[in-house]
């Protein structure tokens, strides 16, 4: 086994400068609860661990002046929770990350942990796709932002440059009448992989749909927005012609595979299925918004 080097720098810069000198041969620490059990499994063996966990704004919280949101990409799912306004905001979102892994998980796991490890299946993402959150990313060539639904290149694969780290996720600002909503569904009761997760992300005038974003996990190579299921909510007053149309959207979408959790048949029913459950609940938080 070759020997590995661990290190904690206190700045972005150096994070960045160390991570690029690599070459390939390092790999990001936020929370740990990927990459260690990779390595204990010998799936990765890095020559070098980069620590983020010390780095301020990576494990910050900042609520800005348009009433938006900064989340340092290695926030844990536990602090996220406990802060005092971002449930209320992004009640889909904060649902999405505390489904990541057990309470002694949540301590730990992050949301950029999450997203990076390009996992379909991953909780958080078609919540964020749906919310419309970006990423600023650093790297050797400076800062750059893109959409969530922009990193996930494939399973296990991101479309950040050799030596970018993710650094944070913006959430834009709420309109009246706005909210969200996750749900996934899983063969066990907890602490499973999705067979397939859902994201909405709804605006609400005078009972008409005035805005919204569907994110579905798990029945694709990577995390999916499905822009032709929001169209077909857009302009409607949430009738069941309109939510089977944005279903039938999301069954369209999907290019899921067969595994021991569940058949490409049944993933395409399903996806549809929770479609219609998340918009409910997204409905119902939206008109009290």
């Amino acid at each position: 086994m070759t020997d590995m080097r661990y290190l904690a720098p206190s700045t972005l810069d150096e994070a960045v400068g160390a991570f690029a000198a690599a070459a390939g041969a390092a790999r990001i620490l936020a929370g740990g609860t990927d990459i260690l059990v990779q390595m204990r499994a010998g799936m990765v063996q890095p020559g070098l661990i980069v620590d983020i966990k010390k780095i301020p704004e990576l494990t910050g919280i900042e609520e800005t002046a348009d009433g938006g949101f900064v989340i340092g990409a290695a926030v844990s799912g536990a602090v996220l929770y406990e802060h005092p306004r971002f449930g209320e905001v992004w009640p889909g979102v904060l649902e999405a990350i505390n489904l990541i892994g057990s309470t002694q998980v949540q301590g730990r796991a992050s949301a950029g942990g999450n997203l990076c490890n390009g996992s379909p299946a991953g909780d958080s993402v078609p919540a964020m796709i749906a919310a419309g959150a970006t990423v600023t990313v650093q790297g050797p060539n400076g800062r750059r932002q893109m959409p969530v639904e922009a990193v996930p290149a494939g399973p296990g694969r991101t479309n950040l440059t050799p030596g970018e780290i993710l650094v944070s996720f913006t959430l834009p600002p709420r309109a009246k009448g706005a909210s969200d909503a996750y749900l996934r569904m899983i063969p066990r009761t907890e602490m499973d992989i999705a067979v397939v997760g859902c994201g909405v992300n709804l605006t609400l005038k005078d009972g008409v749909c005035t805005a919204a974003r569907v994110g579905l996990g798990a029945v694709a190579p990577t995390v999916l927005l499905v822009e032709a299921a929001a169209k077909a909510l857009i302009g409607s007053k949430l009738d069941d012609a309109a939510i089977e149309t944005a279903a039938a959207a999301c069954r369209a979408a999907c290019r899921p595979i067969d595994d021991k959790r569940g058949t490409i048949v049944y993933r395409t029913k399903v996806a549809g299925v929770l479609l219609k459950r998340t918009v409910a609940i997204a409905a119902d938080r939206a008109g009290r918004a």
